[in-house]
């Protein structure tokens, strides 16, 4: 042992190990607190509730296949859940944790920065997965939808949800970084999430749009990824209605795996910043300008 740094059997230095030891008691306590909060509980079952109910409206065939419409809205909403989940809840989780001052106070604590980065993770995972497995088994039992048919496809389906949350995770922690408070984030958030919900092929054929909405959609992640959920969940022969008429594994991977590179280069130092930037006075500040405008911080 050197410099006094002290390292684990293993070889990993026992800070780093308490990091991850401390991130992951901290994301088992964030997933309890979910579970035991009907309002945010409220809100993962509403979008399940929205997604079974405009299935369920849907009688159509996807144009030239004998796939049902209803499938295809099921698999664009796993894709978007995945989306909004990364894009607009861990946004808002930490704006709204910065203003109460968790920041700050993770600042002073040996591995806080990391630890709080790993409970945020695993809360994320947890609440990205029992999203996507209550919504197919939901719209499995009642409405006859889609499931994976072999190994393969289930494989399918991990890697892309999997590269789907890695593609718009980061992003959302880099917004949750330089947006100023909790009720702007949701506001400059909100509409073009919902733009790409409906350009992006999730809520029907992206071949019925124009080219060059085709052409913007394939710029973005959720485009990719719910062409990914598509290939995992609907038959081959509903490959023929795609813009390309395949799936494109390979350029789902590729997509979804730069966004996850690019998320990642922008959130490690806007996240460093912001926590530096943190100080006693500024959270002060904040408190006050808030209770000149009548709200309390969230």
């Amino acid at each position: 042992m050197t410099n006094g740094t002290a390292r684990a059997a293993g070889g990993v230095p026992r800070p780093r190990r308490t990091a991850w030891r401390a991130g992951l008691l901290r994301g088992a306590i964030e997933v309890r607190h979910l579970l035991n909060n009907p309002k945010e509980m409220t809100g993962h079952l509403t979008n399940v509730g929205v997604a079974l109910l405009v299935a369920a409206y849907i009688s159509d065939d996807v144009p030239g296949t004998r796939t049902p419409m209803a499938h295809l809205v099921i698999a664009g909403f796993a894709a978007y859940l995945l989306f909004q989940i990364g894009l607009l809840n861990v946004p808002q989780m930490l704006v709204t944790e910065r203003e109460e001052g968790v920041l700050l106070r993770l600042r002073a604590t040996p591995g806080g920065i990391p630890a709080y980065l790993v409970a945020k993770c695993l809360l994320v995972v947890v609440t990205a997965v029992g999203t996507l497995v209550l919504l197919l088994g939901a719209a499995a039992l009642l409405a006859d939808g889609p499931l994976p048919r072999g190994t393969d496809d289930w494989l399918t389906l991990l890697w892309v949800t999997t590269l789907g949350l890695l593609a718009v995770v980061p992003l959302g922690a880099a917004l949750g970084a330089v947006l100023p408070n909790p009720r702007e984030a949701l506001a400059l958030i909100v509409l073009p999430t919902m733009g790409l919900l409906l350009i992006s092929g999730a809520m029907f054929p992206l071949t019925s749009l124009p080219v060059p909405v085709q052409q913007v959609a394939a710029v973005f992640p959720l485009k990719w990824t719910a062409q990914g959920v598509r290939s995992a969940l609907l038959p081959d022969a509903a490959r023929t209605a795609e813009a390309a008429g395949s799936w494109e594994l390979p350029m789902v991977a590729l997509v979804l795996t730069a966004w996850a590179v690019l998320g990642f280069l922008l959130a490690v130092p806007l996240l460093r910043r912001a926590a530096r930037r943190e100080s006693g006075s500024r959270l002060a500040d904040r408190h006050r300008k808030a209770a000149r405008n009548g709200a309390v911080p969230a």
